[in-house]
């Protein structure tokens, strides 16, 4: 699972989205990949389904160290639909040793017991993508922020990250004072 926490991490994307990622929508020539679709349970079942909002559906580049994480990736899973008798091939990225989508009560339990076991206390997958807004945050425009997250407005960003943008703020008024200053 730590290609796919790695993943949350370095993008943002939600836990259903990233686990609804398939590899028919991830270009690692062009380092680049579609969010299309999301993967959820209701009533019971793993269904994928439309992403959440129309600007859910959007490209994610990867840097070239997330290129290589997925390569090492798909290379394991290859290697593990070889070894398995009974591979379900879903087209899914991130799947069970079978090949079988992943639940994402699983994910969070998994996620959970990785945090326990590094010692940095209690946390929800959901932590992953409000720590990638953060970082993102950190120089980029929020337009950008926005669009990586998939939000579907620039204030949903704002409202939920606008904390992040404080020193930005500060930076701000310290270079409308040196103007005043000339």
């Amino acid at each position: 699972m730590g290609s796919l926490f790695m993943l949350m991490l370095v993008t943002g994307m939600r836990r259903a989205e990233a686990l609804g990622l398939r590899w028919q929508d991830v270009d690692l020539k062009k380092g680049v990949m579609s969010i299309r679709q999301q993967l959820q349970r209701i009533d019971g079942e793993l269904k994928a389904t439309e992403v959440k909002t129309d600007k859910s559906r959007r490209s994610i580049n990867l840097s070239k160290s997330m290129v290589q994480t997925f390569k090492e990736h798909k290379a394991a899973q290859a290697k593990e639909r070889l070894e398995s008798a009974i591979w379900h091939d879903t087209g899914y990225v991130f799947t069970s040793n079978v090949g079988t989508p992943l639940d994402p009560r699983n994910v969070a339990k998994r996620f959970l017991s990785a945090c326990r076991k590094a010692k940095i206390g209690t946390w929800h997958p959901h932590e992953l993508r409000h720590t990638a807004a953060s970082l993102i945050a950190n120089g980029i425009p929020l337009q950008v922020v926005s669009n990586i997250l998939g939000h579907a407005s620039i204030r949903i960003t704002s409202d939920v990250y606008g904390h992040v943008l404080a020193p930005q703020r500060q930076e701000a008024a310290e270079v409308m004072a040196r103007f005043y200053a000339a």
